[in-house]
């Protein structure tokens, strides 16, 4: 975290350059810290920190952006069939730790590293004990099969990361995790920059101003939900 800008606890906030305003790739600023205000700042304009260990922190609004609306959700066979045999024992923010650094730990393809540094670690861990940042939980037995997290703001989920150790279990979890926001009446999902993994479930790109519209209604609909959601009746 910076020495030189301030730590901003979850009441206070920032401006960031214009989400519209950045460079080709989508890189809007640069620098600050992970504290709360700074990230809760960044989701409600439409930023996100995206950086690798040793690098600056760099914050991004990409054009295309990424998403997810609920209502479109497709469940491929093979998940349906894991669902509907209650292949994993579900939970919510019951083990956001771990689930955190277990993301941080995946191998992904193409990369060498994660860019869910120690830093960024520590901001998510923050905001989860500030009730803003969430996790789903595949169990078997009582072993981490897979999971997911995020951040939740208004009626739209940010989605960060996800891993599986044993087969489909984070999409085990990310399904019933989209069941669940639409039953609370969420309109978005971003997933920020597309992957095939997340386009079989019916993701899609959409224009940066597009989803900028989108979350500004999202987050003026409804108060965020916070607080663990372990705590709150759901049907995975």
């Amino acid at each position: 975290m910076s020495d030189e800008f301030p730590y901003l606890n979850e009441q206070e906030r920032i401006r960031f350059p214009s989400a519209r305003a950045g460079t080709p790739e989508g890189i809007v600023a640069t620098g600050a810290n992970l504290s709360p205000g700074v990230l809760l700042s960044a989701y409600e304009q439409g930023v996100f920190p995206w950086f690798s260990e040793g690098d600056p922190l760099l914050w991004w609004s990409p054009d295309p952006r990424f998403v997810l609306f609920p209502s479109e959700l497709h469940v491929p066979r093979r998940v349906a069939r894991r669902l509907r045999a209650g292949e994993y024992r579900l939970s919510l923010d019951t083990a956001f730790t771990d689930v955190i650094h277990r993301c941080s730990e995946a191998p992904r393809p193409g990369q060498d590293g994660t860019w869910i540094t120690s830093e960024m670690v520590n901001g998510y861990i923050k905001l989860h004990e500030l009730g803003y940042a969430h996790s789903v939980e595949a169990w078997r037995g009582n072993a981490l099969a897979g999971g997911l997290y995020g951040v939740s703001l208004g009626r739209v989920f940010f989605g960060e990361s996800m891993f599986a150790v044993q087969a489909d279990a984070s999409k085990v979890a990310f399904v019933s995790l989209v069941r669940h926001l639409s039953l609370l009446g969420f309109t978005l999902i971003d997933c920020q920059v597309y992957t095939d993994h997340l386009d079989r479930f019916g993701a899609r790109e959409i224009p940066r101003d597009e989803f900028l519209s989108a979350l500004g209604r999202a987050l003026a609909s409804e108060a965020t939900l916070k607080g663990n959601w372990g705590s709150r009746p759901w049907c995975p």
